[in-house]
């Protein structure tokens, strides 16, 4: 409590006319809108007047400077007082708030980073924290800056496991820049929260994850003032007893409330009721920040040197993903890599060995994982690449959903995929990440097949605006390109080609390596195929492919290590479809895999070299007898 000064009468009541007003505010944005949170905002008011025009220091006409305090509005259904909060300052018209939830409003249902005062779009509850944490960590140990992180959580989606995976990371790493405030105004949207009340319960479960928890009035801005005062070296959590609907009377503390808007008639009531209690209409001020965070940039990274691999040499994927992103950290100092305690199988550990005070370990958490990269890359202060198994992404889907809401630009590598992994078995093969990565709309999907393209990858990563999956292989397998070779994003390689091919297949990874050994053997037999290797899935190179195609009597044939579902597949159907005169015919993994060595799953599924030569063989046969 060194720091604390308890500030003064006037101070006090100004913070507590400022909390009605946002009420006031709130309530007529979501009156207007017809739609909306008003009791989620009330509840807030006190807390985000004090955070906003007492303890955060920032610019009001400059709310992404480097140095302003982050705030993050994890329960984003209360967006009306954030965007109250923003018009009480003076970034925002008032008149504007009346036009929440409008086609042609920039003040959506939920927070979006199409605001200035946004970083990550929230509203999929408890990823806030997450990100709030990815913001903390930077400015601790990327920015060393004075700069804190602040964020607001409901009690309703403190049942989030992903909650529980940031409250470990912050209390682990000791973010004493972190302040977490619990919203605990006891009711849910259906039900009232689990605890309701009980906020000695929420005080033990922060303390157990390492957190200083101190329990307020959360309609005290005393109270408010003085926790927020308070500087331990380790993150704080505010526990605040509030009522939902505060300030609405017949409606504060009851069921049935939750996202809908006041009727005209009882809104015009309340906030008459409420702008009686107000005693000033003099406007708070914010602190300025003080500006000690580094100027940086990540702009345009070139790797300081070419690839160094020879043709035919062996390499997994996954390694050379590792090789590339140590070296890419030398071009840059704010490239960073993180990882869920898979390192020494992604390879991320050859980053961390060359720049430990860049490697961030999230351990076994992935979508808290997904949540720290999005908030490092806020307000492009680092340029973030976190890895783990294919596989586990799946589990951080929502996360990745968000994180392209949020105009994030964050570059993810998933290793280990596919049956190709081995005698691990199926919980640990990726199958599905094509499919997931391809339905998000920012995202940019890298295959690479071999050492020198996934090197190419990472660095065409590094540049590229939204989210980049770039998917690794375990298996080692030739170097197929020279150093030199020039890979961009939608631009895809024919492999082997001759003016007698009669079929084109595209593969990608440990098929395209497939491909090549069934070219060699139907060569052997005069029959010739084109192999063509994408490079990129999404997008998809459709005007190489249909050229390719159409010199082969149309024949396409795709051959993937992932499920028919939403990979290479169905991919090239979707370029191809339409185009006269073109049959594709798709191998891929048709059921639940199991246990095996590599060559033998790839035969079990039928896309290894030996389907790949009999598919072949029966596009042929069948247009011979055709004609």
């Amino acid at each position: 409590m060194e720091d604390y000064h308890k500030p003064d009468q006037q101070t006090l009541q100004a913070l507590k006319d400022t909390a009605n007003r946002l009420r006031i505010s709130s309530i007529k944005a979501t009156t207007a809108a017809g739609s909306g949170h008003p009791t989620s905002c009330c509840s807030a008011a006190e807390i985000m007047s004090v955070l906003f025009f007492h303890t955060m220091r920032y610019k009001v006409q400059d709310p992404r400077n480097a140095s302003n305090d982050r705030f993050v509005l994890s329960k984003g259904h209360a967006a009306p007082i954030l965007y109250s909060v923003w018009a009480e300052a003076g970034f925002l018209q008032e008149a504007e708030l009346l036009n929440l939830r409008k086609i042609d409003s920039v003040l959506e249902g939920h927070p979006v980073p199409r605001q200035a005062f946004t970083d990550v779009a929230t509203g999929s509850l408890g990823q806030g924290l997450g990100a709030a944490c990815g913001m903390a960590y930077t400015g601790k140990f990327f920015d060393r800056a004075s700069y804190r992180v602040y964020c607001l959580l409901g009690d309703g989606e403190l049942s989030e496991g992903s909650v529980w995976e940031a409250m470990a990371f912050a209390g682990f790493y000791k973010l004493d820049n972190l302040v977490a405030i619990f919203d605990i105004n006891r009711l849910g949207q259906s039900d009232p929260a689990p605890l309701q009340h009980r906020v000695e319960i929420y005080q033990k479960r922060c303390e157990a994850f390492g957190w200083h928890a101190i329990i307020v009035d959360g309609h005290s801005v005393e109270e408010l003032c003085k926790a927020f005062g308070q500087a331990k070296h380790q993150p704080t959590a505010i526990i605040a007893k509030t009522f939902k609907g505060k300030g609405i009377s017949g409606v504060e503390d009851k069921e049935s409330w939750h996202g809908k808007p006041l009727p005209k008639n009882m809104a015009e009531q309340v906030i008459q009721e409420i702008d009686d209690k107000i005693q000033n209409k003099k406007k708070l001020s914010p602190a300025l920040p003080e500006e000690d965070a580094p100027i940086v940039n990540v702009r345009n990274i070139k790797m300081p040197s070419p690839p160094t691999y020879k043709v035919g040499e062996k390499w997994a994927t996954r390694k050379a993903y590792g090789v590339a992103l140590a070296k890419l950290g030398h071009a840059n100092d704010r490239v960073i890599a993180l990882d869920g305690d898979t390192k020494n199988s992604t390879f991320s550990e050859l980053f961390k060995k060359e720049h430990p005070n860049r490697y961030i370990e999230c351990y076994i958490a992935e979508q808290n994982m997904v949540s720290i990269a999005v908030g490092c890359a806020t307000r492009d202060r680092t340029v973030a690449f976190a890895s783990t198994f294919a596989t586990f992404f799946t589990r951080a889907f929502d996360q990745i959903r968000m994180a392209a809401i949020s105009e994030s630009n964050i570059n993810l590598c998933g290793s280990h995929c596919g049956v190709s992994i081995g005698e691990d078995g199926p919980s640990q093969m990726g199958l599905e990440d094509l499919s997931m990565f391809r339905a998000i709309p920012t995202a940019t999907v890298f295959y690479p097949s071999d050492a020198v393209a996934t090197e190419k990858a990472v660095e065409i990563a590094a540049n590229t605006k939204g989210i980049c999956f770039i998917r690794t292989s375990r298996p080692e397998n030739p170097v197929i390109y020279n150093n030199n070779e020039d890979f961009h994003i939608g631009q895809a390689k024919v492999v082997l080609k001759s003016k007698d091919d009669q079929v084109t297949v595209i593969g990608a990874g440990v098929t395209l390596h497939e491909a090549l050994a069934a070219a060699e053997q139907l060569r052997k037999e005069k029959v010739f195929i084109r192999v063509i290797d994408p490079f990129t899935i999404k997008p998809l190179d459709k005007k190489t492919i249909l050229e390719n195609a159409r010199a082969t009597k149309g024949r396409i044939i795709t051959v993937e290590d992932h499920y028919h579902e939403g990979g290479i597949g169905e991919a090239v159907c979707a370029a191809v479809v339409g185009e006269p005169g073109i049959t594709v015919n798709r191998l891929a993994v048709s059921h639940v895999p199991r246990s095996g060595k590599s060559a033998e799953l790839l035969k079990m599924f039928g896309i290894d070299k030996d389907a790949i030569v009999q598919a072949v063989k029966m596009a042929v046969s069948k247009s011979r007898n055709a004609e």
